[in-house]
């Protein structure tokens, strides 16, 4: 099956070229290249190809960015400025703004990068503080940027907002019973998906009955609600330090969606079976995953492309960018793989990754990885799964080799796991199940969020 975007405004389909490389012209049929090697095109290679025209009344790609880039400075500046101490000379705040431009550039190429992975220690026990609220298996979490708060959901419909300093529940939205659907508006089903914008205005949540509902973070208030998808909403990712939404679902496709408007963009085809993750960073891009048909796919917007991977022996459960060259993911098949944006093929496949040995199952098939994630722009990853831990691993050089560094004790399915961005702390989704079925159903596990401290050396 060929893959598509449709647009809104003229809902057409274009297909892409069979490896999924280069610019395409949307009145062109284009021919499979032959593929002589795992390479895979560079930016810059594609950059020298024609882009598709648009009408004079449109923006540019080149005039979007413009347009972005002076927005991004001017919230900058009024952020530092906020930030700053009345006695701050004009200069300080000037190489303020620099360092953090520059790491900004550093970011979108995929180069900044922090070795940090050695300096981590094992947890003790007393570290990690379980928070209990939800009556079925927890899902999802995600954590707000400035680091206070954490939300989590849950298959019993509900969402709770956490204090992460005090370890307390602050708010919750229930999940809607059939006796008081008719007078309220929430979540009505299994929620999958979480995500929160960068500048923590927006919470959007994901259902298995097709919605998407979007909240605002500070008050829990309904703000919209989208329909769209045909199955369940199972992945959720904002692209960074803006209001663009990424959708996935089992329907197979991949939408987009504008929360600035509340309105669809366009919806992108590819997959050949249901998608069970996705991702994003800075760049307007889509990294995806897509469970049994054994591939993952970064989705190009404004190139209208998509780069496709193939690698794990099973399905692709589950994935996380490091950085915008480099990714990691685990599969049903029990094994984690490094990816770099140039290969085809995994650079890394670490098999047997979890091997129960903390509860004594060693059946090796039966541990699905469940949940990857990252500390972003550093050697850092870390997975979970049913096996009764949760793995720490170190990136090697170039992202060519994966070692383990230890394990934390955790009883039940580790359904979603994520680092706090100055990697302080690691927050984890357990559950009695796993969080796409009732596979297998651990007894003795309790549904719960659990904050981990990290140390250091």
């Amino acid at each position: 099956m060929s893959s598509f975007f449709i647009r809104s405004d003229k809902p057409q389909k274009r297909k892409f070229n069979g490896s999924q490389r280069g610019k395409l012209k949307p009145s062109k049929k284009i021919k499979k290249p032959a593929v002589k090697d795992e390479e895979i095109e560079s930016d810059s290679e594609l950059e020298d190809k024609d882009l598709p025209e648009y009408s004079s009344d449109e923006e540019t790609a080149q005039e979007k960015k413009i347009r972005l880039a002076k927005k991004y400075l001017a919230e900058l500046k009024d952020k530092e400025d906020d930030d700053d101490d009345d006695d701050e000379t004009a200069a300080e705040e000037k190489d303020v703004v620099a360092d953090r431009l520059k790491q900004d550039f550093l970011e979108q190429k995929g180069k900044l990068h922090h070795e940090v992975a050695d300096q981590y220690i094992a947890p003790e026990t007393s570290d990690i503080t379980v928070l209990r609220g939800h009556k079925l298996p927890v899902t999802c979490v995600v954590i707000s940027s400035d680091e206070k708060f954490i939300f989590s959901a849950s298959k019993d419909s509900s969402i709770i907002k956490w204090n992460v300093k005090e370890g307390r529940k602050v708010c919750m939205i229930p999940g809607l019973k059939k006796s008081n659907k008719a007078d309220r508006v929430g979540p009505t089903s299994h929620i999958l998906a979480l995500a929160i914008s960068t500048d923590n205005k927006f919470l959007v949540s994901g259902e298995q009955k097709r919605l998407i509902h979007v909240w605002d973070p500070a008050t829990f208030q309904l703000v919209h609600t989208f329909k769209g998808h045909k199955d369940a909403v199972t992945g959720l990712a904002f692209r960074k330090h803006s209001h663009q939404l990424f959708s996935c679902s089992n329907d197979r496709s991949v939408k987009v969606w504008d929360l600035d408007q509340m309105s669809y963009v366009e919806t992108l085809f590819g997959h050949q079976d249901s998608i069970t993750a996705i991702d994003s960073l800075t760049r307007e891009r889509a990294l995806t995953a897509g469970g049994r048909d054994g591939s993952l796919r970064i989705w190009k917007i404004v190139e209208e492309s998509q780069l496709v991977f193939h690698g794990h022996a099973g399905s692709i459960d589950c994935v996380s960018l490091i950085n915008e060259s480099s990714f990691v993911s685990g599969g049903d098949d029990n094994s984690i793989c490094l990816w770099s944006v140039m290969k085809k093929k995994p650079s890394v496949t670490y098999k047997n990754a979890h091997n129960g040995e903390m509860n004594g199952n060693l059946s090796h098939e039966e541990n699905w990885i469940s949940s990857v994630t990252s500390l972003q722009h550093s050697d850092l990853i870390a997975s979970g799964s049913k096996d009764g831990c949760i793995r720490l691993w170190k990136c090697g050089s170039n992202f060519k080799s994966l070692t383990p560094l230890f394990s934390i004790r955790m009883v039940g399915f580790v359904n979603c796991l994520k680092f706090s961005k100055d990697g302080s702390f690691l927050v984890a989704a357990v559950g009695q199940e796993h969080k796409l079925g009732r596979w297998w159903r651990i007894k003795e596990a309790r549904n719960s969020v659990c904050i981990i401290k990290l140390r250091k050396s």
